[in-house]
């Protein structure tokens, strides 16, 4: 009996999630708007627009003990699934959270790109550095929301200039990065290396050359919109936001006073991607309150047979389909449904 119990808190390579709470993207957390803007004309809102998240509890590397485990297996709201297919193998906590945060901050970016241009309003587009690893040759030369202008004098536009202008030259080269920093321009010498997880590396074969930076367009608006959420990763809210975006930017409620929940990737073009535990999300939405959850198409195959009581579920691909099925639903009419 000792070793039984001894042998429910030995640590299992499984991840369990459930659902997460809600946040309303046109609403406030702790006084502070979750979106917020400022220099052009917003309209009042109503209801709630729900970015819908998950929980999740044993870690990239801790795992869950067995009782865990077997708590989530009986508890129908939950899931437990093998750790890897959740975190890569070899990533440690720091590393997950930092990609989680660099993923969500995109997401607020890409919801800024699809908004505007549903909305057909100016969108403006930097080049950055969205993350700078540890002990690699960028540390403590580049930042995080660096502007990049030029690599070696010559203008860079896109993040594949930047890869192709790190790459072209052999390892040990001094790259001279012109970049923007609080608005104050800035040379920084950055010497080309070897990522060390590299398998050509071991091999003594040719090597690509690295700096350890991550590189993305960051889209903004003509005026300024924030983001007041945190504590939360990942690039699931993106649909959401974009929709808050454009709820405050128009004349009349979006919801019509009511609870509608969602999730789904974005992307600057408007494309709805899938995500990872819709299930749970779907849960999480109905005990908000919720009437509507819009899914991306992509997940329906996980949706159907699990849609709880009370919540109509409408499938989207775009972020105008999630508009038409917010209106269709408030005029009454049927809403796309997921099918097989």
């Amino acid at each position: 009996m000792i070793l039984l119990g001894a042998a429910m808190f030995i640590p299992v390579p499984y991840v369990m999630t459930s659902p997460g709470p809600v946040f309303n993207t046109i609403g406030e957390v702790n006084k502070i708007e979750l979106i917020s803007i400022s220099g052009t004309e917003t309209y009042p809102t109503e209801g709630e627009l729900d970015m819908t998240t998950v929980s999740e509890y044993g870690g990239p590397q801790e795992g869950l003990d067995m009782f865990q485990a077997i708590w989530g297996w009986i508890d129908p709201d939950r899931r437990v699934v093998p750790r890897e297919s959740v975190y890569p193998e070899g990533e440690t906590e720091e590393e997950n959270t930092a990609r989680n945060v660099e993923a969500f901050s995109t997401s607020q970016s890409y919801a800024i790109a699809a908004a505007m241009d549903y909305l057909d309003q100016p969108i403006k587009e930097q080049l950055i550095v969205t993350s700078v690893g540890l002990d690699t040759p960028a540390q403590d030369k580049l930042r995080a929301g660096d502007e990049i202008l030029t690599v070696d004098g010559v203008q860079m536009k896109t993040p594949e200039q930047v890869v192709e202008a790190v790459r072209s030259k052999p390892i040990g080269t001094d790259l001279n990065f012109s970049v923007m920093r609080g608005g104050t321009k800035l040379d920084v010498v950055v010497t080309s290396g070897t990522r060390p997880d590299d398998p050509e590396t071991e091999q003594n074969e040719e090597t690509i050359p690295y700096i350890g930076i991550g590189i993305d367009i960051n889209y903004s608006a003509e005026f300024e919109i924030k983001f007041g959420v945190t504590g939360v990763g990942g690039p699931s809210a993106g649909t959401l936001f974009a929709i808050g975006i454009i709820d405050k930017l128009t004349p009349g409620a979006l919801t019509q006073g009511k609870i509608i929940a969602g999730t789904g990737t974005i992307d600057p073009a408007g494309n709805v991607g899938e995500i990872g535990g819709i299930r749970q999300k779907l849960i999480g939405a109905r005990d908000a309150g919720a009437v509507l959850f819009l899914a991306p198409e992509g997940n329906c195959d996980e949706v159907i047979g699990h849609i709880p009581d009370g919540l109509t579920v409408a499938a989207i691909e775009t972020l105008e389909d999630a508009m038409d099925e917010i209106e269709a639903f408030n005029a009454g009419a049927t809403v796309t449904p997921c099918v097989k």
